[in-house]
């Protein structure tokens, strides 16, 4: 599980659910986040500093990187992997873009995360970036869904693209699309999921309850009602995935 954490209270909101339920976790951040309020120079160290006092293993993922400076600047971050969104580009300009990150991102250790737009040149396109996972369009987006929506996943597309690649899947658009769905989708292979858009209504809806029933709580109090409520998320999402109690302090259980 891979959660967009734009401030101090979400990350450590999601990295203390993770130490809970025993599961380990990847914070995502986006460019538009960093640039807006996620600024890497006080983000960055802090959550590596929560990482390494975790008892979990706490990745850092750059979400749907486009810039070469964004992946770059990632890269001397310290960020533990890139995604690259080449995806809006022809096939043979994505697999330029992305094969240059990976292979900087590469000699430093770093994990690259590619996107493709047909599915179906997947195998080629893995072989052409060397790239160490990949996200794939089998039915979820980005954002809100319309009020009672609930999309229709392509299982058997899914299914497919484990078979051929035998790799780390990603999903993206993890809100919304249902627990029967998310169930699924792990169970046939997806192996990292984004969530960014339910984490910030939880704590939106958290935070307007309790605005309702003490509208004289302060700016502290409201946002440790966020943090809790950020917590209790990402432990059902936990939950719901299956992986809780998936790693002991030192060992990974199998």
């Amino acid at each position: 599980m891979a959660v967009n954490s734009v401030n101090m209270e979400m990350a450590r909101a999601v990295i203390t659910a993770a130490e809970e339920e025993h599961s380990p976790i990847i914070i995502n951040i986006g460019v538009g986040q960093m640039a807006n309020l996620a600024h890497p120079t006080e983000m960055v160290p802090m959550i590596k500093e929560m990482a390494e006092r975790a008892t979990v293993p706490v990745a850092l993922n750059l979400d749907h990187g486009q810039k070469f400076e964004d992946e770059v600047s990632a890269i001397q971050w310290g960020f533990s992997s890139v995604m690259i969104d080449a995806s809006s580009y022809p096939y043979e300009e994505n697999v330029k873009r992305t094969a240059t990150i990976a292979a900087l991102a590469h000699q430093k250790g770093i994990c690259v995360e590619g996107e493709l737009g047909h599915v179906e040149q997947a195998v080629q396109y893995v072989k052409d970036t060397g790239v160490d996972a990949l996200a794939v369009a089998i039915g979820t987006a980005h954002g809100n869904y319309p009020k009672g929506y609930v999309p229709v996943l392509d299982f058997d597309r899914l299914a497919e693209l484990k078979a051929a690649l035998k790799m780390p899947l990603v999903l993206h658009g993890g809100s919304g699309s249902g627990e029967e769905n998310i169930r699924k989708a792990v169970a046939g292979g997806i192996n990292k999921i984004n969530v960014c858009t339910d984490a910030f209504h939880a704590a939106e809806d958290a935070m307007k309850a309790a605005w309702e029933e003490n509208p004289s709580l302060n700016y502290m109090q409201i946002m440790m009602v966020a943090e809790q409520a950020i917590k209790k998320f990402v432990k059902d999402y936990i939950r719901v995935i299956g992986s809780n109690n998936q790693y002991v302090y030192g060992e990974t259980v199998t």
